[in-house]
């Protein structure tokens, strides 16, 4: 590789970023090497700064000098067949490997981050995401050496292509053994013939309608023209039977009710027309070929009829929601405040694993609409009693946006009880509306007409009615004759308090989850479902037990200085008495700011001495006193007092002009949007470090609390906690014998109810090596729900400087090359959020945009890269094989840290694991479950889970192993606290991650009003990018 040069300051010469590939895989016969290359890329002046707003005193490598272009580039298909000119597919055992186009528009630049701030896990949340797709083309390259690289612009193909992804290079064997069980029920194929049926009904209707028209169809018809079969139905244009039907192509005329449209009006019946036509044959043997490791591809339509089977009796049943079916009949129905309750449930799918297909059943919850009286709904809504007096405005506008789409059922009618959809409510009190009620142009009042056509007297006449029906003829509802329907599940953003008593609801101990999910499993009777029985389905009722084996804890490092110089965790957890911060930071000009009202002025004084002395004793050169007496300010004037007392801070010290390197901010327990209002202006607008406290951490002030202030200000400030002992000996395969990066990338979404939100991409890097415990960051907002990480690697194009080089990745880079004086020659990559079927777009399309930032820094530069998807949000739960046996179970029940699992349940051939790297606290541990998607590492399963597991202990925020590898976590945790910088939008609705954090209905967008372009984030001051702020 050549040289990295740093140049100062300025933009670059011209030049232009060429590069060479490399792709370690299986190929025929052997071991292979595939190529995975890039266009050098035509420069005029270009370049690119270390910080992300590009400025003309950053530095930057030297780009290669520019290379022309080739021709497109024929491929063969790497399995001796013929060639091709299409974009071939992502294969790693393959010659030639896939590349994407970068994004036709490049986004807004992002914002650097250094560190993450608190994290709220939340259960059963599940985000939904559009399909994406690019244009593309394909070139190639011949380098100075006579070596061909192949660059490939290929579409970005739909998630049901056909993608090989590593293999897995054996099992681990590092830990001791142990068994576990996992909620995974082995399912028996079919032997028997599926066919897929086209159906096609008009008119046009809903899902409901339509598997009402089809129930009524089979219930009909099944004896004689379906030939005795029962067949599944997908609920949209699909059927499939277990054996061919006695036609090709038929006819049908179904008359049903018409569905409950909310109108009030009488149902009534409809005629529906049905053509069912015979469309294809699922083939099961591939689907045994898959498990069996004999082909490459999933075949996703045989699992699918599998998974529409198992799911027709549950859908008939209960109110199914994504993967979820739910009941007031499974118990613990709960009440969460605000008119919402909690439903019981159970998630289930099916999935191809080692051990054959596994159907993966799980306990969820999730919230519906409480069947009150509107007028009770309301009263827990406001918190108010509202039967005496009229409504403010706010409070319209908060009822209205609660209530809208909601169906309710009048309650003055006796046995009628018809139904009608709230489509807002009157402007009016029901005192004051009236309306004609014949064509002559009567007119009555709505008290008026309840009396006399009901003989009803209204009597919350100060209220205003609901309205209901369409715009055109809207008709006119009191409250207090109305009341919600059951079983509408509740899909708006749950408040604070909400959240939590759902947390509490779904938190059960191992024992008792998966005593919860062998009934659930027991009273599905899958043996007796008559659609399993047709096709020849057959669930075990005993869950998979499990060989896995548990690592190790790490030996991590601290200080020379203290009694204790390293220690080893025991059950993911330790403690700092007689340690000492291995790397100890100096602040010696703080302030701090009290922002709660309940917290006296010598409390607040007497807790940041204490403090202060806690991050002595740690190890930090901590002045005692700050730089002016502790002050009140109130909360709605954060911005304007932050600004004045930072003021008076720089003018007491005086002419030297040194910084002020922390700020402590006392805030009430019940914050509103304090925090973020505090770290935007801080962080944006005054450079200021800042750590938040608590009222009830004040109060409190015992030593555990300061010690684990004391960690995050440590690592704020540019210090270091500890650090894995092997590191420093360079022991960690892959990692410390040579110069090794480690990522972590996300993407959050706003709350689904919030369409003027972008989505929110955060990329971490580890900064110094061989240590890999600091992790510098990037933030970025980009287009509304998208996933793919759109500013990895960008190239814009300015009139003045030419062909300006940047993106994520790119700054990264170049960080790491300033702070160790090394240039990477590995990269490893942990992206998180990510599910199974967004796995080829997302490397394809961020794996180029990786080769791409590499290549414009210097010709012929090209790490070695590793990409690892991180997932949480999946089903798959682990259970000690005996509870009572402590050897493989911590306090709370659950399985130990470190426990690895890399058989049975895991992919039939592919590079995956499951790794509890944390003990448990409360409910039942989740293990995150680890994905290899490209790999020229040649990561051994040892290896990778040993450096996954080992990484989790280097979390700086506390003493504790992580559930989430570290990296993947701070970029988590970074993308949601870029939402605070955002400006605050008028809309009544917000974004999850403010709900979360600072309980504000207020959202905020940089979407540019009227034009649907993201605008940029605001810039983050210096002085903030060069620590770990938001740890």
């Amino acid at each position: 590789m050549g040289s990295w040069r740093l140049r100062m300051p300025g933009f670059g010469d011209e030049g232009g970023g060429g590069g060479r590939g490399v792709g370690q895989g299986r190929g025929a016969g052997g071991r292979g090497r595939g190529g995975f290359g890039f266009y050098p890329q035509q420069d005029g002046r270009g370049g690119g700064g270390g910080s992300y707003q590009p400025r003309g005193a950053a530095q930057q490598w030297r780009p290669a000098a520019p290379a022309p272009a080739h021709p497109p580039q024929t491929h063969a298909n790497g399995n001796g067949g013929p060639a091709a000119t299409i974009a071939p597919e992502l294969r790693q055992a393959k010659t030639d490997a896939a590349a994407p186009a970068p994004p036709a528009q490049a986004p807004p630049p992002p914002v650097a981050l250094e560190a993450v701030a608190e994290h709220l896990d939340l259960e059963d949340v599940t985000d939904q995401f559009d399909a994406l797709s690019m244009d593309g083309d394909s070139a190639s390259v011949t380098t100075a050496a006579g070596r061909e690289l192949v660059a490939v612009r290929a579409p970005i193909p739909r998630a049901d292509s056909s993608c090989k992804f590593p293999h897995r290079p054996g099992s681990g064997r590092a830990g001791t053994r142990c068994l576990v069980k996992a909620n995974h029920f082995l399912a028996e194929l079919p032997d028997k013939d599926l066919h897929q049926y086209d159906v096609a009904i008009t008119p046009e209707t809903s899902r409901v309608s339509g598997r009402a028209v089809m129930a009524e169809l089979v219930r009909l018809h099944r004896a004689s023209y379906l030939g005795g079969r029962l067949p599944a139905y997908d609920g949209r244009k699909s059927m499939y039977t277990a054996g061919p039907l006695p036609f090709t192509s038929k006819e049908f005329h179904i008359t049903v009710l018409e569905e409950d449209d909310g109108s009030g009006q009488e149902r009534r019946e409809r005629t529906f027309k049905v053509v069912i036509r015979y469309a294809a044959r699922a083939d099961l043997r591939r689907l045994e070929q898959y498990i069996a490791g004999r082909q490459a591809e999933a075949p996703q339509e045989a699992l699918q009829v599998l998974d529409i089977v198992l799911r027709e009796l549950p859908t008939a049943r209960y109110a199914p929601y994504g993967r979820s079916f739910f009941s007031p009949d499974f118990g613990r129905r709960r009440s969460l405040g605000d008119g919402v309750e909690s439903w019981r449930g159970f998630y289930q799918t099916i999935r191809p694993t080692q051990m054959g297909l596994s159907l993966n059943i799980d306990m969820s919850a999730t919230s519906f609409f409480e069947p009150l009286p509107v007028l009770d709904f309301v009263g827990q809504l406001l918190n108010a009693d509202i039967h005496s007096r009229s409504l403010s405005d706010a409070e319209r506008v908060k009822i209205k946006k609660a209530l809208r789409g909601v169906k309710v059922e009048v309650t003055h009618r006796g046995n009628i009880r018809r139904k009608y959809r709230i489509s807002g409510l009157t402007p009016q009190t029901t005192r004051e509306l009236s309306f004609p009620v014949d064509q002559g142009g009567t007119v009555k009042s709505v008290v008026q007409y309840f009396q006399e056509t009901y003989g009803f007297a209204i009597q919350h006449i100060n209220l205003p009615c609901l309205t209901v029906g369409n715009q055109q003829r809207p008709n006119y509802l009191p409250m207090e004759v109305c009341k919600i329907v059951e079983g509408q599940r509740y899909s708006k953003r749950l408040n604070q308090g909400q959240i939590r008593a759902l947390l509490e609801e779904t938190c059960q101990r191992p024992h008792d989850r998966e005593r919860d999910i062998v009934q659930m499993v027991n009273h599905n009777s899958y043996h007796d479902d008559p659609y399993a029985k047709e096709f020849g389905i057959k669930i075990s009722e005993r869950l998979a037990s499990v060989e896995a084996r548990i690592l190790p804890a790490p030996r991590l490092k601290y200080s020379e200085t203290g009694r204790e110089k390293d220690c080893l965790p025991r059950v993911g957890q330790w403690n700092m008495m007689n340690k000492k911060m291995v790397n100890g930071a100096r602040v010696r000009s703080w302030l701090c700011v009290n922002f709660a009202r309940n917290v006296q002025e010598s409390m607040a004084t007497g807790f940041c001495r204490e403090l202060a002395r806690m991050c002595q004793a740690s190890g930090m050169d901590f002045a005692l006193e700050p730089v002016l007496p502790v002050i009140y300010v109130r909360p709605d004037q954060v911005e304007r007092g932050l600004k004045a007392r930072f003021h008076d801070a720089m003018t007491a010290l005086g002419p030297q002009r040194k910084e002020i390197e922390l700020l402590i901010g006392i805030l009430p327990d019940n914050n509103g949007s304090l925090y973020g209002d505090l770290k935007r202006v801080c962080e944006i607008d005054l450079g200021l470090i800042s750590q938040c406290c608590l009222t009830k951490q004040v109060f409190k002030m015992n030593k555990q609390i300061l010690a684990n202030l004391s960690l995050k200000i440590n690592v704020k400030v540019g210090g270091r906690n500890t650090v894995l002992a092997d590191a420093l000996t360079r022991r960690i395969p892959l990692v410390t014998d040579k110069p090794t990066i480690i990522f972590g990338a996300d993407v959050t979404h706003p709350h689904p109810g919030e369409d003027s939100s972008p989505s929110i991409a955060a990329v971490v890097a580890s900064q110094d090596w061989p240590e890999v415990t600091k992790y510098a960051g990037l933030v970025s907002a980009q287009t509304h729900r998208q996933e793919l990480i759109e500013d990895l690697y960008n190239v814009t194009h300015d009139p003045q400087r030419g062909t300006i080089h940047g993106g994520m990745v790119r700054e990264l880079l170049i960080s790491f090359k300033r702070t160790t004086g090394e240039k990477p020659e590995r990269i490893i990559f942990y992206r998180d959020g990510v599910s199974e079927g967004q796995f080829y777009q997302v490397l394809l399309h961020e794996l180029d945009a990786i080769r791409k930032a590499c290549a414009s820094l210097e010709a012929n530069y090209q790490p070695l890269v590793t990409f690892v998807v991180v997932q949480k949000r999946h089903h798959t739960r682990l259970f000690a094989h005996n509870h009572n046996d402590q050897s493989t179970v911590d306090k709370s029940g659950n399985i130990l840290p470190g426990t690895v699992i890399d058989s049975k349940i895991c992919h039939p051939t592919e590079f995956d694991f499951f790794l509890c790297s944390h003990a448990g606290i409360k409910g039942t541990s989740r293990p995150a479950h680890y994905h290899v998607l490209w790999d020229e590492n040649n990561f051994t399963a040892d290896g990778l889970q040993t450096l996954t597991n080992n990484l989790c202990y280097t979390y700086a925020r506390c003493t504790r192993s992580v559930s989430i590898v570290p990296p993947a976590y701070y970029a988590h945790l970074a993308a949601f606290r870029a939402r605070f910088y955002m400006e605050p939008d008028s809309s009544d609705s917000g974004s999850i991650s403010s709900a979360r954090k600072s309980g504000s209905s207020t959202s905020r967008s940089t979407r540019a009003a009227g034009a649907g372009v993201v605008r940029p984030l605001p810039a983050l001051k210096d002085s903030v990018k060069k620590v770990m702020f938001y740890c």
